[in-house]
């Protein structure tokens, strides 16, 4: 495991990202330290930075804690994350430059590498950054914020449809690997209609899937019993 302060934020941004680490979960700066062989300023400067990009809470007598997901934050993200896709969007086709379109190829290749090798925690991280370059892209200093903690929710929600155990969901993996390419072929283009229509695709694609992680189909009571013999 790599030690030092640089490696303590990709860590814990990684394993808040992925659901490693739970929300709502305290940290322990104490082993953080003694894990990573820092003292205890750049572990607190490391934490300082993650709440200030939405990852970590840090109330007084309360300690250090991953943020919460509630019915709260759950309602809030599906009622405007279309609306803030849809913005990054044309704003990404307007003024994106090209070595972020470099990047978002490259992105979208270990993206697709991670379809075909259905490696979760890649699709997971791989997802989020695609979607961190159009917001890079778009480079406002407004809704850049709001994208950030958005993808952090998405894709903390939807970190079980990473992991397909079915056809169906494979072949949604697929789809939304489609996507992305026809984001890329569109932003290159300059087309401004066809990058938002393709945000309202690929969200729909992404609300069916996190409410499958969300509200599973129930359990009948044989399969409780036949799963606990």
């Amino acid at each position: 495991m790599a030690t030092g302060k640089a490696a303590l934020y990709e860590d814990l941004k990684r394993q808040i990202l992925t659901m490693e680490r739970d929300p709502d979960e305290l940290l322990d700066e104490a082993s953080l330290t003694a894990q990573y062989g820092l003292s205890r300023t750049p572990v607190r400067e490391v934490f300082q930075r993650l709440a200030g990009e939405g990852y970590l809470d840090i109330v007084e007598k309360r300690g250090v804690r991953v943020i919460p997901m509630s019915h709260a934050t759950l309602r809030n993200f599906f009622l405007v994350a279309p609306m803030i896709y849809a913005a990054i969007g044309r704003l990404a086709v307007q003024h994106y430059k090209p070595v972020q379109l470099k990047a978002l190829k490259e992105t979208q290749k270990r993206f697709r590498k991670a379809v075909q090798t259905r490696d979760a925690e890649a699709l997971a991280l791989e997802n989020n950054r695609f979607h961190e370059i159009m917001g890079e892209m778009a480079g406002n200093p407004y809704l850049q914020p709001s994208l950030g903690r958005l993808l952090i929710d998405h894709c903390r929600i939807g970190h079980t449809f990473f992991r397909p155990r079915n056809e169906d969901m494979n072949q949604r993996l697929h789809l939304a690997a489609d996507h992305h390419d026809a984001f890329i072929v569109a932003i290159e283009a300059h087309d401004e209609q066809a990058v938002v229509d393709l945000v309202f695709e690929h969200w729909e694609l992404s609300r069916e899937n996190m409410e499958i992680f969300i509200a599973p189909q129930a359990l009948k009571a044989d399969d409780l019993i036949q799963s606990s013999n």
